[in-house]
């Protein structure tokens, strides 16, 4: 059984409910009649006696029964209904003949019952009901006149409250099919309505930018986690605006008097947001407020350029591999014919150019490259001991050149390749922009105000990076000095992404600052398809 179906038929069962209670009162006043004085009943004739007392007592007793039954057994309502109706027209019929006939007006009560029970019961057998009551009264009366009780006229008034019967029962039916049918359609435009409010908040709830639902006066009713995040709200339903997004509740103000329908300003975490406002057709003169993280938008088209970028230059790379193998291999075949310094000086511009474009090539051969992460918790003192030691032979450089400063046993979820490739990138990076004397590059462990997060510092002591690059720094092929790919930082930061791990430039100091930030705590990545790395 539906759901709306199941709601009638409950309504249905209520309703006859009402229509027991109702007959349980006119029980009671049956018998109050009985017990009242005969001169305030003398128009219905009814005396007390042993026969009254016992049928309005049966009449108690079965309205009581009938209602405990709708009550705790509601099965087979039309049968129950039935037998309720039966009662009414059998002990109001004989009531009725006792008070004398139709001219008594007691036939009002079977046009009641008639009525309640035709509003509830379904189909013909409201029909049956008239049909019943027509009977009881007609055959009543006709009794009545046959034995010389009642007069022959009241045959005919009998036969007009029997059409009354018939007349009350289709129309109480009709207007109690129309009242379900409303009910009906009401209930199924009322679940269609929760069903779209409730798939409506969900979209809200799953937007990538936030809303905002402000009243008139200034007061937030509802939002969505995401408007939460980017605003740092309050977990309450209700706040006003103005308390905890002040710049954001000026904008409105200004907007409602005429002003721009969006603005930027600072959310939670320092985050870039833009604000847009929109009014709404509530009554309420509500206003919905739509937030959009730019962060996140000049992620997304760094994405898209990347991936566009990728695929050409992977392209162009295999392409230009070949030639560049055939140019260094004639210059080296050169090499060997020396014919003057001015040829050697060529030769060895030559080559330079050949080894840069063939790095260039590979780095960018290693942007297609995308291999899993398999992290693994290193002590990073150690690896830093060690990393050191290998950059420095590699590199032909002076001992103390790299330096390890403050060494604290603590660990970092990472992969141990990759953890090397990045520390290359950046310490060849700060090398190249510092003096090259001792500590020129310094590595500094600390542990992170987040816990269970570490923090590895590459530092120089060179210029440090311009302000109007600090946006740009880890963007692809971005170098400020000739010798640079322009890739370096661009792995160094997709591989710690792909590790878990966040790798900043810091705000503020007199070099080069790098921060990688990640996790002494577990190796478990939290999404499979992004754990993967540049390799």
């Amino acid at each position: 059984m539906s759901d709306w179906l199941s709601s009638t038929w409950e309504a249905n069962w209520r309703s006859f409910q009402y229509f027991s209670l109702y007959r349980l009162v006119l029980a009671g006043l049956f018998f109050l009649t009985i017990l009242f004085p005969h001169e305030w009943t003398a128009r219905l004739n009814i005396l007390p006696s042993p026969a009254m007392f016992a049928l309005t007592g049966a009449y108690a007793l079965a309205v009581f029964g009938g209602l405990l039954l709708a009550t705790h057994w509601q099965k087979r309502f039309n049968f129950q209904l039935s037998s309720q109706v039966l009662v009414d027209v059998i002990v109001v019929g004989l009531v009725m003949y006792i008070a004398g006939g139709v001219s008594s007006g007691l036939g009002v009560l079977l046009l009641v019952s008639l009525a309640a029970a035709s509003l509830v019961g379904r189909g013909r057998l409201v029909l049956f009901y008239a049909a019943l009551a027509t009977l009881a009264a007609l055959l009543t009366q006709s009794y009545g006149v046959f034995i010389g009780r009642f007069e022959e006229a009241s045959v005919v008034q009998a036969g007009f409250i029997s059409a009354g019967f018939f007349a009350t029962a289709i129309l109480a039916r009709l207007l109690g099919q129309r009242a379900m049918a409303n009910e009906d359609l009401a209930r199924r435009r009322g679940e269609a309505l929760d069903n779209q409010i409730r798939i409506s908040r969900r979209v809200v709830e799953r937007m990538q930018d936030g809303v905002l639902i402000v009243g008139a006066d200034g007061v937030v009713s509802r939002h969505n986690p995401v408007a939460k995040s980017m605003l740092g709200l309050p977990g309450d339903e209700r706040w006003a605006l103005a308390g905890h997004a002040l710049t954001l509740a000026a904008a409105l103000s200004e907007w409602i008097g005429g002003g721009p329908d969006a603005v930027l300003f600072s959310g939670a975490e320092g985050r870039d947001l833009r604000a847009r406002f929109e009014r709404t057709t509530s009554s309420d003169g509500e206003v919905l407020i739509f937030l959009e993280d730019l962060g996140r938008i000049k992620e997304r088209a760094q994405q898209l350029k990347l991936a566009s970028l990728g695929r050409l230059t992977a392209s162009i790379a295999h392409e230009i591999r070949n030639p560049l193998s055939a140019i260094s291999h004639a210059g080296e075949l050169l090499r060997e014919e020396r014919r003057g310094e001015m040829q050697d000086r060529l030769l060895r511009i030559l080559n330079d150019n050949v080894i840069r474009l063939d790095r260039i090539v590979k780095d960018v051969l290693e942007l297609g490259r995308q291999n899993r992460a398999q992290p693994e918790l290193l002590r990073l003192d150690e690896f830093c001991t060690g990393f050191i030691e290998h950059f420095v032979a590699a590199e032909n450089l002076e001992p103390g050149t790299i330096r390890l400063n403050s060494t604290p046993a603590i660990s970092i979820c990472f992969d141990r390749s990759h953890l090397n490739q990045v520390l290359w990138n950046l310490v060849s990076n700060g090398l190249r922009h510092s003096s090259r004397g001792p500590g020129a590059v310094r590595l500094e462990l600390a542990l992170a105000s987040d816990e269970g997060r570490v923090e590895l510092h590459v530092l120089d002591d060179g210029p440090g990076v311009p302000e109007v690059a600090h946006e740009q720094i880890f963007e692809p092929f971005f170098t400020t000095h000739h010798q640079g790919t322009g890739l370096g930082l661009f792995i160094a930061r997709e591989l710690c992404t792909a590790n878990g791990a966040s790798l900043e430039l810091a705000p503020h100091g007199s070099g080069g600052h790098f921060i990688i930030a990640g996790r002494n705590d577990t190796c478990l990545l939290s999404e499979p398809n992004a754990a993967h790395a540049v390799n």
